[in-house]
């Protein structure tokens, strides 16, 4: 593999890492021979995913990104960095008639908050590594074509893009490029929520919508590793979407 493309001695952060999207980049990532930190709620989740990452030197902190107090934990613990996949985000699907005030406080307080507090605290510690440093976002393709019941899910990641692109030129003088993939359903837990949530016809829907059909989360993994390595050192501020066509 060209040496551009791959991220053997780099720091790499991943949030959300115990499950879907933020395990597998971690393990892909680990294979790329990065040294991983990889941190979640769920303990024993999280142990599962360290267990899976090839090499040696990771490690594991545990923390809810909500509570400040472990946030600060985390930030006091991790290391120079190279790069971060914020993973972290849930789906409640409600039709917006039956939201409540707890509905939207849970989903911005996990998917919008915990991460822009967190990238707020690393840069503030200068725990950010300057030159060829990568933050990466996962966003969501629902922002383009929504879906009914996701009017939370979709609100978090539309205003989480346009963060990430307000951060993009803030840190674009220090070298630290900020992007955001926006991937469609993926086989895993998410989708199989959204069929218990919804119908089998919604999950046919979606997958008629996808021209090369669902999507693995390694298909996800090996874009982010693509923005978190010196190949994409010109690309900043943009949302790739991954959708199958």
């Amino acid at each position: 593999m060209l040496q551009e493309f791959q991220l053997t001695g780099k720091n790499i952060l991943v949030t959300g890492a115990s499950s879907g999207l933020g395990r597998q980049t971690a393990i892909q990532a680990s294979k790329d021979e990065a040294k991983l930190i990889i941190t979640g709620r769920n303990l024993s989740r999280l142990e599962e995913t360290f267990r899976q990452l090839e090499g040696d030197n990771h490690l594991m902190i545990p923390a809810d990104l909500t509570h400040e107090d472990e946030l600060n934990h985390l930030v006091d613990a991790v290391p120079p960095l190279n790069g971060v996949i914020f993973s972290t985000g849930v789906s409640i699907l409600k039709p917006v008639r039956f939201l409540e005030s707890a509905d939207i406080a849970e989903n911005f307080s996990i998917g919008f908050n915990a991460p822009v507090l967190l990238t707020s605290r690393l840069l503030a510690k200068k725990k950010l590594v300057s030159g060829n440093c990568s933050l990466v976002f996962i966003s969501s393709i629902s922002i383009k074509y929504p879906f009914v019941g996701g009017s939370m899910y979709v609100s978090v990641k539309a205003a989480l893009e346009g963060f990430a692109r307000v951060l993009a030129l803030e840190l674009a003088p220090k070298g630290i490029r900020v992007n955001c993939v926006a991937p469609a359903f993926v086989k895993g837990p998410m989708l199989e929520q959204t069929q218990e949530a919804t119908s089998e016809e919604t999950i046919q829907q979606i997958k008629a919508r996808q021209p090369l059909g669902l999507g693995d989360p390694v298909d996800v993994a090996n874009a982010i590793i693509f923005f978190l390595s010196d190949a994409s050192r010109w690309i900043t501020a943009t949302s790739l979407i991954l959708g199958g066509g």
